[in-house]
């Protein structure tokens, strides 16, 4: 499995633990102390999660320049003229 793919599925892993945690945090039966628990996970997934939302771009724009030939810029003179 190539890097991309490892991130891609730790980023699906760390959506579906949100999903669970807002939803555990929905329960009327929680304690206080329970409550305060699940809000840390969220701060920890969501921690997790843009960390590896912000990996995954930057492999993406690596592989994205090292796909791409470098094309030498060329400035050329722009010729305008009026129209009457």
């Amino acid at each position: 499995m190539t890097e991309l793919e490892v991130l891609d599925r730790n980023i699906h892993g760390l959506k579906e633990l949100l999903r669970v945690a807002w939803r555990d945090l929905a329960n009327p039966l929680l304690t206080s102390f329970d409550r305060r628990e699940a809000r840390n996970q969220i701060n920890q997934y969501t921690a997790e999660l843009r960390r590896h939302l912000q990996l995954i771009e930057a492999e993406r724009s690596r592989s994205r320049k090292q796909s791409l030939p470098e094309k030498p810029r060329r400035f050329e003179e722009v010729k305008f003229r009026i129209l009457a």
